[in-house]
């Protein structure tokens, strides 16, 4: 019985980090159909913001330090989206229907954002924010207008060049003169370590099995982020015009839907989810550069086993996947067999984590040789057609 509940509780845990880190990429690859290779990069940033949030508030006082998570979650959200929108605004929304362009784009903005987190200074910080403020500031003012509508062609080239050339030109002027150019932020190349709040390093003890706090609130972080989407996607005015452009681009643009307004918004939340799972990776371990890269993998595999545009299927993937890891890797097998068996030996060569994810993805591949479209696949005279 111990064993049994020990195996349902880490195979839960597993599936939970894979679902979190699956939920924002099944939005955006499985309603908008747009393979985000910077996904991770993504993730990245959220578990960077929650090393930022720690450190400001340990700053403040180890009263203070106990709730940073309260803003970090919220924050983390918040920051990917707003990448996210910037990506979809310049990169992706001239892509639609170009999958290859689309992977190649977004696999180099994910270079971009490791290398930047590697090489960032307080200088460049503000260079970056004062690029953004110009170019995003200046489109926004110029929405709508006569000038813009008829100089479309030219207006957002010359407006990208000169926000570029006053950022620049700004940031090492000012990052001069204060000495910000050698000046690092509290992260870098190296990796950082994220500390959990007191409240988060117990755990609790039932029928032998110890229950971490800090796996407990990701499985907790993961329902509400389930419950969320459910309720924006079926219970709001937002999430029907999403679902309706999914479903018909052209009549829903004809019925008055935004239709480029609804496709940043999707990717402002699939990329904000990205944040809040980077908020809870970044419990388990280092944070890094390549954190990313760690889960984009798992992430897409749950996304393509579930079934694409399946939420319910990625839930479904999550926990399958995050079971199995789980029973392959612990070496639970090899309790029921007799030892010098071949099954036995068997199960004991893969009773590793990096090989109990060779096998899984061995199960993966024959899975979909007989259900090429996952667990729950999309049906209706689009998919026919």
């Amino acid at each position: 019985m111990t064993f049994l509940l020990e195996s349902i509780f880490n195979g839960m845990s597993i599936g939970a980090v894979l679902l979190l880190a699956a939920l924002g990429l099944a939005i955006v690859f499985g309603i908008m159909g747009v393979i985000n290779l910077a996904h991770g990069e993504l993730m990245m940033l959220g578990a960077y913001t929650t090393f930022v949030v720690q450190n400001a508030f340990r700053a403040l006082g180890e009263g203070w330090f106990d709730w940073y998570l309260l803003v970090a979650v919220p924050l983390a959200f918040v920051l990917a989206a707003g990448v996210g929108v910037m990506l979809e605004r310049g990169v992706i929304r001239y892509l639609y229907g170009r999958p290859l362009e689309t992977l190649l784009a977004t696999w180099g903005v994910s270079l971009i954002l490791q290398q930047l987190v590697r090489s960032i200074s307080w200088q460049m910080t503000l260079q970056i924010a004062l690029f953004c403020l110009l170019f995003f500031g200046g489109m926004w003012l110029l929405k709508g207008r006569t000038i813009a509508q008829r100089w479309h062609a030219w207006v957002t080239p010359v407006l990208l060049v000169l926000s570029l050339g006053i950022g620049i030109t700004a940031g090492l002027a000012v990052g001069g003169a204060a000495g910000l150019a050698v000046t690092k932020p509290w992260f870098g190349a190296q990796g950082v370590d994220v500390t959990a709040p007191s409240w988060l390093r117990a755990g609790v003890n039932l029928l032998g099995v110890q229950f971490p706090f800090v796996r407990l609130f990701i499985i907790a972080l993961t329902a509400v982020c389930l419950v969320a989407i459910y309720l924006f996607l079926l219970r709001s005015q937002w999430g029907l015009r999403i679902r309706a452009v999914t479903q018909n681009r052209s009549m829903s643009a004809c019925l008055g839907i935004p239709t480029q307004t609804v496709d940043a918004l999707t990717f402002a939340l699939g990329s904000g989810l990205a944040g809040i799972a980077g908020c809870a990776i970044s419990l388990l371990g280092s944070v890094s550069p390549n954190t990313g890269q760690n889960y984009i993998v798992d992430a897409f595999m749950v996304v393509v086993v579930g079934g694409v545009g399946k939420i319910v299927g990625s839930i479904v993937a999550a926990l399958g996947i995050g079971f199995l890891n789980y029973v392959i890797g612990s070496g639970l097998f090899t309790r029921f067999l007799a030892p010098g068996t071949g099954l036995y030996n068997f199960f004991e060569f893969f009773a590793s984590t990096s090989m109990a994810r060779v096998m899984v993805f061995i199960l993966i591949i024959t899975f979909l040789q007989i259900r090429p479209a996952g667990l729950f696949p999309q049906k209706g005279r689009t998919v026919d057609a």
